[in-house]
């Protein structure tokens, strides 16, 4: 079912960020900082990947990002939904059940055998694709996938996220400099916002935590 009528996008953002919070999907550790795909570090992590075993959240904010994506980008703005590998493979089968879309999944890389293809599924040319993924951080992960749909003949200019990091300026122009605009749910400032009214870390935690997403290039060049 597409959904309709659903709260706006401040309050779903609220709501995203509790639903992360409440299944333990948000991991704040200043002593201890996590080290990203990158290799720096960062007293934050965030596990979208979680959702899919509580199926009430997992509806919820599917519901939530099939609506912003029709809010955004409009009604009959796309004909096939792609997840890339792997995170955004469930969220994509998802997403298009709701919009009534095929659904197909991006490889990270070619298979290197058989049809050594990086598209799995029915995808064709003049297409225009949506590409769902759990989450994005600076956005450069996109870019490789979003190129493999556009070497079908397919188009790929909207990228659907439920949490988006929200912290590095780049992220967004990088993304629009390649054609693509991105929705998503949630940010970091989302669930710092929200773990505050709650409580859900102590003091000291957040006050890191803050200053790591005021700064979060400058809070890792201090820590090597």
């Amino acid at each position: 079912m597409i959904p309709s009528t659903y709260p706006p996008k401040d309050e779903i953002a609220r709501l995203t960020a509790r639903a992360l919070l409440e299944i333990g999907a948000v991991h704040f550790n200043a002593a201890e900082p996590y080290t990203l795909a990158s290799g720096l570090k960062a007293p934050t992590y965030i596990d979208c990947r979680k959702l899919i075993s509580y199926p009430r959240i997992r509806a919820t904010l599917m519901d939530f990002l099939a609506v912003q994506t029709l809010r955004e980008a409009g009604f009959e703005a796309f004909d096939n939904i792609a997840g890339g590998e792997t995170a955004g493979i469930p969220f994509a089968a998802l997403v298009a059940e709701r919009l009534a879309l095929p659904m197909t999944y991006v490889r990270k890389k070619p298979k290197g055998y058989g049809r050594n293809a990086r598209i799995e599924g029915a995808m064709t040319e003049g297409q225009r694709v949506l590409l769902v993924e759990d989450l994005a951080t600076d956005g450069g992960s996109k870019l490789s996938f979003v190129d493999a749909i556009r070497d079908t003949g397919a188009t790929c200019h909207w990228t659907a996220v439920i949490f988006f990091y929200g912290i590095f300026p780049d992220a967004l122009p990088a993304l629009a400099d390649h054609g693509i605009s991105m929705i998503h749910l949630a940010t970091w400032w989302d669930v710092l916002a929200e773990a505050k009214a709650q409580g859900s870390f102590d003091t000291a935690t957040l006050t890191e935590v803050e200053a790591f997403l005021n700064a979060p290039r400058d809070w890792q060049a201090a820590r090597g």
